[in-house]
């Protein structure tokens, strides 16, 4: 999936708005998702999954963070997470339908949290944003 330069001005502006409540929001993604899909848990059983767990908390700063790395490297998202895409294709070993589970519950908290600013424009390019990091990090599983 292409990113047009439409998309990139979409993605960076959301996720300047985002700013420090980055880390947050994808806790709040990954609680979403437990909840919605239960069987992702079985990556986490390791994790206190009780709603505000710090582990969660501290899982959704990592997803954050990973996710701010690509936003600042639209043009070269492969080579930005190729050491998280290595970690998930041989030892995490995570199913790639998480992946596209956790978009859009972040999608979906993003929604909850800037309405005004979520317009239809926006959610398609992080909607192909998101996509297009979920194949980068499932790219290795071949």
């Amino acid at each position: 999936m292409v990113l047009s330069s439409h998309d990139k001005i979409n993605i960076k502006a959301t996720w300047d708005k985002v700013g420090g409540q980055a880390g947050n929001y994808c806790a709040e993604a990954l609680e979403r998702t437990f909840a919605a899909f239960p069987t992702t848990k079985t990556y986490f059983i390791h994790f206190n999954l009780i709603l505000g767990s710090a582990q969660v908390k501290d899982h959704g700063k990592r997803v954050a963070d990973a996710l701010t790395k690509a936003v600042g490297n639209l043009d070269d998202l492969p080579g930005a997470l190729s050491e998280l895409s290595d970690l998930h294709a041989h030892k995490l070993r995570v199913d790639p339908v998480n992946f596209k589970l956790l978009s859009h519950c972040l999608l979906v908290t993003l929604a909850c949290h800037h309405p005004e600013e979520f317009t239809p424009s926006v959610h398609a390019s992080l909607d192909k944003f998101l996509a297009t990091v979920s194949t980068v990090l499932t790219s290795k599983y071949r």
